[in-house]
């Protein structure tokens, strides 16, 4: 008796046909910053307005020096109410994280996932010519994942700005 396979002819892939799914392809351009002289209750204004959590701080050139998140400034607030210190005397540069881990534009999108996994970041910077250019998120992972084409793991489109 002749066995059959339930699963259809493969198709070959080419090399050629395949683009790898970059970074930068999927990165958010369009940022919400901060300033270090801000004060913490602007971002909080900022962050509630913007449904967001948390922003890069850059200074006057565009270059990334800090991040600010939710955390910060719920760290803040507990304390200003402990030690009985007005909200509107605090700034950005006094809250802000100063060790910001960026990511490069041109690594995979399955690198970056599994960068995320390690860090459990919600959210990279990324940087060019010292500038910062973007940001990705596990969000925006997930935009690459559902547009894969197939089971290949590849894409020959890029996703629009």
């Amino acid at each position: 008796m002749a066995i059959k396979s339930f699963q259809g002819a493969r198709k070959q892939q080419n090399a050629t046909d395949s683009v790898q799914l970059k970074v930068k392809d999927y990165m958010s351009t369009k940022l919400i910053t901060f300033r270090p002289t801000q004060s913490v209750q602007e971002v909080v204004k900022a962050l509630i307005t913007n449904k967001i959590s948390g922003g890069p701080v850059v200074n006057e050139n565009q270059e990334l020096i800090g991040i600010i998140s939710e955390g910060d400034c719920l760290k803040q607030l507990s304390e200003s109410r402990y030690y009985n210190m007005p909200l509107e005397h605090d700034t950005v540069d006094k809250r802000m994280a100063r060790d910001v881990e960026t990511i490069d534009g041109n690594m995979d999108v399955f690198d970056a996932a599994n960068k995320f996994l390690k860090s459990k970041r919600r959210r990279f910077p990324i940087v060019e010519n010292g500038k910062l250019i973007g940001q990705i998120s596990q969000k925006d992972i997930l935009i690459a994942a559902l547009e894969l084409k197939g089971e290949n793991w590849n894409s020959t489109t890029k996703r629009g700005s």
